[in-house]
C-alpha cells in the first residue's frame, strides 16, 4: 500500500510524540540547517517551541502524512505559526514523492518577553523524542534547543497543556535531570503572575 498522502509535515516538539495525533504514516527524519528555539508571542502567556535556520546545527523529528492534503485541522491546532516547504537538508526513509511542511512562529506573532515554558509541554515533548530516539536522541533534543534561559512554569500537578500525558518516574526523572544540566529555573505555577 503506498502513503496515504504526498503532503507531509516535519514535527520537531509535541508532534514527535505520537500520542498527541492520530496520523498513520509516519517517518523518522532528520533536517540540516536548523535549530528548535523556544519563542514569545502576544497570542499567549507562554513560550512556543519554533524553528530557525541554523547552519551547523541539525534536528531530529518526524515526519507525518497529511491525509489528502487536508491541512485544516492542523493548521488550527498551529494556529500561532506559519507552514513552509522544506526545500533541502531532510532525510527521511518515506516516499521520494513526500511534499514536507514545517511549522515556524509567524514573525508577526513574535513579542518580547520572559513568558514561561509549560512543564507539561516540555515532558510530552521529551517522552516522544525518548520514544523515537533514545535517551541519546532526548539529550540532542536539549542540545539543538535555543532559549532555555527563560523560566519554566511547573504545571505537573494540573496541566495546562491540552494534550498532556502521564510520564513514569523515570521519564519525568530525565527531564528533570536535564533541565537542572542546563541550568533552566523551574518554579511552580503559583509564582507566576499570569496563566495560560
Amino acid at each position: 500500500m503506498g502513503p496515504m498522502s504526498d503532503a507531509y509535515f516535519f514535527g520537531y516538539g509535541s508532534l514527535v510524540n505520537r500520542k498527541t495525533h492520530a496520523y498513520c504514516d509516519v517517518h523518522r527524519a532528520h533536517l540540516r540547517g536548523w535549530r528548535r528555539v523556544w519563542r514569545q508571542t502576544h497570542l499567549r502567556n507562554l513560550a512556543f517551541l519554533s524553528v530557525e535556520p541554523a547552519p551547523d546545527v541539525a534536528i531530529d523529528g518526524l515526519i507525518a502524512a497529511v491525509p489528502g492534503a487536508d491541512w485544516d485541522a492542523l493548521d488550527e491546532r498551529e494556529m500561532a505559526y506559519h507552514r513552509s516547504h522544506i526545500s533541502d537538508g531532510l532525510t527521511h526513509p518515506g516516499p521520494d514523492t513526500a511534499r514536507v511542511e514545517i511549522y515556524q512562529v509567524s514573525p508577526q506573532n513574535m513579542t518580547e518577553g520572559a513568558h514561561p515554558i509549560l512543564l507539561s509541554y516540555l515532558d510530552v515533548v521529551v517522552q516522544g523524542y525518548l520514544a523515537e530516539f533514545g535517551a541519546d536522541g532526548v539529550a540532542a533534543f536539549f542540545e539543538t534547543t535555543a532559549g532555555w534561559d527563560i523560566p519554566i512554569m511547573d504545571d505537573r500537578s494540573a496541566p495546562f497543556y491540552p494534550r498532556h500525558q502521564q510520564l513514569g518516574s523515570a521519564e519525568r526523572d530525565l527531564v528533570d535531570a536535564a533541565l537542572d544540566r542546563i541550568g533552566t529555573e523551574v518554579r511552580p505555577s503559583a509564582w507566576f503572575a499570569t496563566t495560560p
